[in-house]
């Protein structure tokens, strides 16, 4: 049992009863994606407002002001709602195998909010860096953005060619955890680095998943 295996089983232990309850409520799968979804479209909001508040000269001159922690604190709730949202993202699969909810159309609008939620979070970064005057990290987070897409992307077409296709380092749910650790400590530290160290390790793994899921493909379809 890999790590990814093991830790799902231990959150499925923890959410399960809540999931119980949703079926009881009569809550579906769909509706739960999209709270997630919306919840992500909040953590954008806070990543935009602190991009407004984020006072540049402060910044880079590692100087305290009003604005700067109100911009660092919305960084680092906004890193823990993305936790926060990221178990509904768990929980929809779970309620649509546990409350035998399954659907075509509910796996297809589950793929579809997860590639808008984190776009649209990784945008909210990406303004950030961008109003801290940090252009070059701006890029970086840009191509965090590709490689996410480009990971899931190239999964879902390999699966279209029969082909299972989960092999690489840079999956979603470590883009998540990584992406709201990193979050969080640059919200209670107010130091930009840490978030900029995880969108430059999701820039470049998330993008080496993306081509060595091409390879992988490419050695099955050989075999074929």
């Amino acid at each position: 049992m890999n790590y990814r295996d093991f830790l799902q089983k231990v959150i499925y232990v923890i959410i399960n009863p809540i999931i119980k309850g949703m079926i009881k409520t009569g809550l579906t799968p769909n509706i739960v994606t999209t709270i997630g979804f919306l919840l992500n479209c909040i953590v954008t909001w806070m990543f935009i407002k602190a991009a407004l508040l984020l006072d540049v000269h402060a910044v880079v001159a590692d100087a305290e002001c009003c604005t700067n922690t109100t911009a660092f604190g919305l960084i680092g709730w906004g890193g823990a709602l993305i936790l926060f949202a990221g178990l509904f993202d768990m929980m929809d699969g779970r309620l649509a195998r546990m409350g035998n909810m399954s659907s075509v159309f509910g796996a297809l609008w589950d793929s579809t909010l997860d590639r808008y939620s984190e776009l649209v979070t990784l945008f909210g970064i990406c303004l950030v860096f961008i109003k801290a005057d940090w252009f070059a990290l701006g890029i970086v987070t840009f191509l965090a953005m590709i490689g996410s897409v480009m990971v899931s992307y190239v999964r879902a077409r390999a699966e279209g060619l029969d082909i299972e296709c989960k092999v690489g380092l840079m999956q979603r749910p470590e883009r998540v955890v990584i992406t709201a650790i990193v979050a969080i400590i640059s919200g209670c530290t107010g130091d930009l680095w840490w978030l900029a160290g995880g969108m430059i390790l999701i820039a470049v793994l998330a993008n080496i998943t993306a081509f060595w899921r091409i390879a992988h493909c490419y050695r099955e379809l050989k075999k074929k």
